[in-house]
């Protein structure tokens, strides 16, 4: 294999702002750190001789740059052929061959490092207000508590308000949001910051002095506490009558549930709550079959969280004419009729779960987006959008990590398939 190395012309720093990174992981990164660099190899049977392949040249937008080929063969660069001496815009994600594979020349993965200014630039894209209101008094959260399991988030004050009046009633607490059931609520001192960033962005969001104090005093969340469903909250461990310890007003699902955390009382027994009526999570209103559940969007977590593959399934089911829910529960009874491989399906029990274990929510959603890979891998290509069909596998398949920060690269390339290469082939 020929070894690349880089020669600075244009030194501005020490920053390295870009790599050529070998798809061999047994070879170095090539660090670029001028804004104009010649990439040079040792050629072989020669240590003191080298040959000159590329030229990069850093561009204005510092996210992509200009190579030229400085060599006497052709470079190959995102399957395309750069003469000597013509040159070519690479961004991040572009795959370079430096030569003809077969005469032992590398593969290279031209990544971008970020900077500073768009760690920012991405922060500020990302803190939408509309995220981040209470949605009981429609503004930004004040001193911002969360509730498990469904984890919404309200103003500590509006919160306190909703809880006060269900315990005054001796009804079940119940999330403002979804109507879930309540188990847990406490503060969450990351979105704390968060809130505060939004507010010194845009400060016409600020509530007046006078409201701010008035929400103050209605908090009464201080510390975090696990809610009795029709009794007051305790914050202190509560000891169960001997008589009651074992009373189960209806049989815990632990024994059927696919999820993959703890929900049975033995596990709220050992984090010290031992009283039954202080853990309602083995409650029907948490954990419900999976053949009950409906689904009207597409998880978050589906294809490992690539958004242009969960747009193409979305143009696919319509194309269909079909809903979410239609191919959902076809693919849960093609899993209950054992037509499904189990093998990444990332909860306990796998090959135990049937349409009519009891999951909760959070599950439910790696479930369905677990069938929806599948959906899509067995999909006809003609029901895929043009862009779609025209597109390449990727070599590393659902397992690529690139694609979690390289949108081009997410874009461009399938992934929904097997890996061809890595750690994840099988």
């Amino acid at each position: 294999m020929e070894r690349g190395e880089s020669s600075a012309s244009d030194s501005c720093s020490d920053d390295i702002w870009a790599k050529l990174v070998p798809l061999d992981s047994s070879y170095s990164d090539i660090e670029l750190k001028s804004n104009e660099v010649t990439i040079c190899s040792e050629v072989k049977n020669s240590s003191s001789e080298k040959q000159e392949w590329c030229k990069i040249a850093r561009e204005k937008d510092q996210a992509s740059a200009l190579m030229q080929n400085k060599s006497s063969s052709s470079i190959l660069v995102d399957g395309a052929l750069v003469q000597d001496d013509d040159t070519t815009i690479i961004r991040c994600g572009s795959e370079i061959i430096l030569g003809p594979e077969a005469d032992g020349f590398m593969r290279y993965m031209f990544k971008v490092m970020p900077t500073k200014e768009t760690c920012k630039k991405q922060l500020k894209i990302n803190l939408d207000p509309e995220h981040a209101k209470c949605s009981i008094c429609l503004n930004v959260w004040h001193d911002v508590v969360t509730v498990a399991p469904c984890l919404h988030n309200f103003c500590n004050g509006c919160f306190s308000e909703w809880l006060k009046r269900c315990q005054d009633r001796r009804s079940s607490v119940l999330c403002p949001q979804c109507r879930a059931v309540v188990q847990f609520v406490g503060r969450n001192h990351f979105l704390h910051g968060i809130e505060e960033d939004i507010l010194e962005s845009d400060s016409s969001l600020r509530r007046p002095d006078e409201e701010i104090a008035l929400l103050d005093s209605y908090s009464s969340i201080k510390s975090p506490l696990v809610v009795s469903n029709g009794r007051k909250l305790s914050r202190k461990r509560s000891r169960a009558p001997p008589d009651e310890e074992n009373v189960r007003d209806f049989p815990c699902p632990q024994c059927g549930v696919g999820c993959d955390r703890a929900f049975c009382g033995a596990y709220w027994h050992a984090m010290g709550v031992t009283s039954f009526d202080a853990y309602p999570v083995c409650s029907p209103e948490t954990l419900t079959p999976i053949a009950d559940r409906t689904v009207t969007r597409i998880p978050f977590l589906a294809y490992e969280k690539n958004r242009h593959e969960q747009d193409i399934t979305e143009k696919c089911i319509r194309q269909m004419g079909r809903s979410l829910q239609d191919v959902v529960l076809e693919w849960i009874r093609k899993m209950g009729n054992r037509e499904v491989d189990r093998t990444r399906l990332q909860l306990n029990h796998s090959e135990m779960i049937t349409p009519q274990t009891h999951v909760c929510h959070d599950c439910y959603d790696k479930l369905v987006s677990f069938l929806l890979y599948w959906f899509r891998i067995t999909l006809p290509k003609h029901f895929l959008p043009p862009e779609a069909v025209q597109r390449e596998d990727c070599w590393y398949g659902y397992a690529c990590r690139t694609q979690h920060h390289n949108e081009e690269h997410a874009r461009k390339r399938n992934h929904v398939c097997r890996p061809t290469r890595g750690t994840h082939m099988s």
